[in-house]
This record gives structure tokens, sequence and C-alpha cells, in this order.
């Protein structure tokens, strides 16, 4: 942390970083995923891709027998340095860098959450155990979700973007579901989810 920003902390109980860093977490609805705008269609905060990697990680976790808390843990932090230096989609990070570890370190200071939360950090860059490997195809596998959606809604560029992604994936488990998740419909859930006539009786023909 530079000596300017530690000044600025100065004399700060802890509970009050605590609720410093709680405000700079709501700072991750507010930054979006800027990606989309080369993709033409769709948007989406940090905040939101923070949430549901989390659920994926926890799934792929969970079977693949692996840590699906911790696995969980990575992928709820794995953007967290995004509130102070902002989304840098594929294009800009060829011609742009960021000190995404001193971004960390200086959220967490003061709050007495560094000694839990960094080594969850390391963890996930190192990316040496299966969790970590876990987490890190969580994030495509929601970009994938995410390309899929906009595939469907008519977007043929979506199409390319997922057939760039799907190699990214490390662990068996989550290149399956990628591939599943690339090839369904991403309104099977609901739409296919009542029998048929559950619809037809919607139009105020029988009861339920």
């Amino acid at each position: 942390m530079t000596a300017d920003f530690k000044k600025n902390l100065q004399g700060r109980e802890r509970m009050t970083r605590v609720a410093d860093f709680l405000y700079e977490v709501g700072m991750l609805r507010k930054t979006p995923r800027t990606g989309y705008q080369f993709l033409g269609t769709g948007t989406e905060n940090v905040a939101e891709h923070s949430f549901r990697t989390a659920v994926i990680g926890y799934a792929l976790a969970e079977i693949a027998g692996a840590d699906s808390s911790r696995t969980a843990m990575l992928c709820l932090f794995h953007d967290l340095h995004e509130a102070r230096t902002g989304d840098f989609n594929y294009v800009a990070r060829r011609y742009n860098s960021s000190k995404r570890t001193e971004a960390l370190e200086d959220a967490l200071d003061g709050t007495g959450l560094a000694e839990a939360v960094l080594p969850l950090w390391e963890e996930l860059e190192s990316v040496e155990s299966l969790e970590s490997q876990l987490a890190q195809d969580a994030d495509q596998i929601d970009l994938i979700l995410n390309l899929k959606e906009q595939l469907d809604l008519g977007n043929a560029y979506a199409a390319k973007w997922i057939e760039g992604a799907l190699p990214r994936l490390r662990t068996e488990v989550g290149k399956e579901l990628a591939k599943v998740a690339a090839t369904t419909d991403h309104t099977d859930w609901w739409f296919k989810g009542p029998d048929k006539s559950w619809w037809e009786k919607k139009n105020g023909k029988g009861k339920g």
C-alpha cells in the first residue's frame, strides 16, 4: 500500500474499515463487464458475474468431489479488485495492466480479513489446486452461459466467442459442463419444465 493511501486510513477502527470495505464491495454492482461492448449485445456487472460464478464453482466442486465451500469462496472473491481497477476485457489486456494484488491488499487493509482472503487470491492465481482450477473454469462457464443466451437471442457473433472460450477450460468436469451449456437452449429450464398442457390451460382453460 502506498504511503499516501495509508495516511488516508490512519486512525480508522477495524469495524469502520469493514464498513469501508463493504461499501467498496458494493461498487462491483456499478462496475460493468466491458467485453460486451465488443459483442454488441448483453450487459452485466461484476457483482452479477461473481455471484453466478460462485454458484457454478460450488456445483463443479460437488460433482468433482472437491472442496465445494472453498471453491465457492475462490469464485466469490476472484474479481473483488475490480472495484478499484475496473474490468479489463481481452482487448484491453493487450495494451494495459493493473495492480490487481495491490488493489486487493489496499481494499482489505485494516479490516482484519486479509489473512483469510489473500491466500484465496494467491491460490486462484497459482491455479495449482483442483479447487482453483474449478474456480477458473467457473469464471469461463459463466461467460459461456451469457454468450449462449445472446446466441439464442440472435447475436451470431456469440458463437465465435463461445468457440474461443471452450479451449480455456482446465478440468474434465468443467469441459463437460461448458459443452453442455453451449448447446442447451437458455429457456429450456422454464419453458420445458411444465407439461405442455400447463401452458394450454393458461388461456382461461381449466384450473391450475
